[in-house]
């Protein structure tokens, strides 16, 4: 797959700006499961663990969207 510049009203827009906009949804969500559920009591640092989350749901976004 070839990524090129998406149309969004009328802007130009990079496409990894819309992954990134994705995988900070999906982070926002899992980080919500993970409060409740009490995941981040175990956790040393729970803001480094959430940004670890983020940047490894980026990076699977992007291999999937790649093939």
């Amino acid at each position: 797959m070839r990524f090129t510049e998406i149309n969004l009203f009328g802007v130009y827009v990079a496409p990894i700006s819309l992954i990134m906009v994705a995988a900070w949804l999906i982070t926002i969500a899992l980080r919500r499961v993970a409060s409740r559920s009490g995941l981040l009591r175990y956790v040393w640092h729970p803001a480094l663990f959430v940004f670890a989350v983020y940047i490894i749901i980026l990076a699977l976004s992007i291999l999937i969207l790649a093939e």
